[in-house]
């Protein structure tokens, strides 16, 4: 009869072999979540930019007319992006920006203590845009395909190098 150190050491081990394989389902569902949550919001108002402006005016925000269209383009362009895991690491510094100024702005008065501020989708948003933006996309993106094959293009380049220089 296995003992128990023996039984621990199987789950663990099965538990690291699970892990390993589904290693790309964090990423991948982080990325494709925000792009889409993004895309959604930037193309909700670019086409209704009256009503952000006038939202944004309300806010305090300067220049609304110039901040409006800005924060909407941003999440638009930003949320494909990401949504195609391309220049990910890139595209999540403007959203997180946007997440910021939009606690700032829009969410400051509800905010009464730190459980209030870990309560809002926004912060999830930016937590999750900073984990994208230190760790990736995954390898179920085109910056993943595109790092492969900047890869592989380089290598019999600095093969070719080490021949010359011997």
């Amino acid at each position: 009869m296995p003992s128990l150190t023996d039984r621990l050491s199987r789950f663990r081990r099965l538990a690291l072999r699970i892990s390993s394989t589904l290693r790309w389902l964090p990423p991948t569902l982080s990325r494709l979540t925000l792009g889409w949550i993004f895309l959604q919001s930037g193309w909700g108002k670019l086409n209704d930019l009256p009503k952000v402006i006038a939202f944004f005016s309300d806010l305090g925000i300067p220049a609304p007319q110039i901040q409006a269209p800005l924060a909407a383009t941003t999440e638009f362009v930003c949320g494909a992006l990401m949504l195609l895991g391309l220049m990910t690491r890139f595209a999540s510094l403007p959203l997180i920006g946007t997440m910021v100024v939009a606690i700032l702005t829009a969410k400051r008065g509800d905010i009464h203590e730190l459980s209030d501020l870990f309560g809002f989708a926004e912060y999830l948003y930016i937590v999750l845009s900073l984990w994208l933006g230190a760790y990736g996309p995954g390898p179920i993106s085109l910056d993943f395909v595109i790092s492969r094959r900047w890869e592989r293009a380089e290598r019999p380049l600095s093969a070719r190098a080490a021949l010359v220089a011997n």
